[in-house]
């Protein structure tokens, strides 16, 4: 099993998003020192909303950092479903008292940068938490007792433990998994952000909305007290072969592919501005993401398509889960890590794998399998949808 490191004992965290941090954190409750190494020149987030199920809450309140995090979230009140084609609404899912009181939390919607900061400055705050940015890694190596890794510019950190969260393109699962490059599917995402203003009165909804079409679909909800709206659409192309992240966005390529939308939904993609477009991919989940002291998370782990919104909770679940572990084997970290990869495939897998047929089932059917899924969605009630929510936003339930 390994040493078991003195509380003290420092680990590297390589990766400084959302998932690093909660890392972080997490490890510090567990009495550990932590190292976050950053590849990009100063810490912070790009890409605008993201969607916080009661699973995200309650890692949140676990981590003790809920307050916190969430003093910039709107609370929505309700999950829509709308037929990209005719414009008729599909399917509603309430999020008032009775869906809190069955999960325990609210849902609510946040600016990635406002959670991301929040977490920051919560491990700014800690003197037993050394934040490195502009640190790249090159390679690591670790023994009986430890591991080190090397930056490009020539540094060496060592530490009792490894944590591999940089995300997508990890460089630690290159080293550990050795799979290869994400599976492309094809899927491009476009995102921007609109001033409430802009937005048609019509669709100044305190709602997560979704437009459902063939191939493609668009949501937009309110972020920052209201005062703008995350605008994200996806759709299917063929012109990219490899991933591309963050490059600017061509707004005909956007419009030649929403071009069935009704005139209301349209016209906000028309007045978006400032596109950023994403080539997106996932990879097969995969058994065995840790080898020794040295163990995967969130993105690095398994990264997913954005169907079911719960990138940012999977990592925030598996920083919990990996803190539990630490506590649990009194600091062990290869029994610890081994512990938590355990606790974390099968869920995980479940909502990479699941995420894939909901975009292609559901949220991107053309045909008569978009009659269907419509005919099928709106014979549900509410109670039928919390139900089929229940293993996502029921996890990690505290009183």
């Amino acid at each position: 099993m390994g040493s078991t490191p003195a509380a003290g004992d420092r680990v590297i965290v390589v990766g400084g998003g959302i998932g690093g941090l909660a890392t972080a954190i997490g490890l510090r409750s567990a009495g550990l020192r932590v190292v976050v190494l950053e590849r990009a020149k100063a810490f912070g987030e790009i890409g605008a909303g993201i969607q916080l199920g009661p699973n995200g809450f309650n890692a949140l309140k676990t981590l003790g950092v809920m307050d916190r995090t969430l003093r910039n979230a709107v609370y929505i009140d309700r999950l829509v479903m709308m037929d990209g084609v005719s414009g008729e609404q599909v399917a509603e899912i309430p999020l008032g008292a009775p869906f809190r009181e069955r999960f325990g939390n609210p849902y609510a919607v946040i600016h990635r940068a406002d959670l991301h900061s929040a977490l920051l400055d919560r491990c700014r705050s800690d003197p037993d938490v050394e934040l490195d940015a502009d640190a790249e890694v090159d390679g690591f190596a670790q023994d009986g007792s430890q591991v080190e890794v090397r930056t490009r510019d020539g540094r060496r950190f060592t530490g009792a433990g490894l944590i591999g969260a940089d995300g997508v393109r990890s460089r630690i699962r290159e080293a550990i998994v050795g799979d290869g490059p994400l599976k492309i599917s094809g899927h491009v995402c476009y995102r921007a952000v609109l001033p409430t203003a802009d937005m048609p009165d019509a669709l100044r909804l305190n709602a997560a909305v979704l437009w459902a079409g063939p191939r493609t679909h668009f949501i937009h909800y309110p972020l920052r007290d209201r005062k703008l709206f995350n605008i994200v659409a996806t759709f299917h192309s063929s012109r990219d072969a490899a991933e591309l992240l963050d490059q600017p966005g061509d707004r005909d390529e956007l419009m030649a592919h929403f071009h069935h939308l009704p005139t209301l939904p349209r016209s906000i993609l028309e007045k978006s501005e400032g596109w950023r477009r994403w080539v997106l991919g996932d990879r097969d989940p995969v058994a065995d993401w840790t080898k020794d002291r040295v163990t995967l998370l969130g993105d690095a782990a398994h990264p997913t398509y954005q169907y079911f919104a719960q990138g940012a909770c999977m990592a925030l679940e598996d920083a919990v889960c990996l803190m539990q572990e630490v506590r649990a084997v009194s600091g062990d970290l290869p029994r610890a890590f081994q512990r938590y990869q355990d606790r974390r495939i099968t869920r995980t897998a479940r909502i990479v794998l699941s995420s894939r047929a909901l975009g292609k089932y559901w949220y991107h059917a053309e045909g008569i399998e978009r009659l269907v899924r419509n005919d099928m969605l709106r014979s549900r009630t509410a109670e039928d949808f919390y139900s089929g929510l229940d293993w996502i936003y029921g996890y990690g339930r505290t009183a």
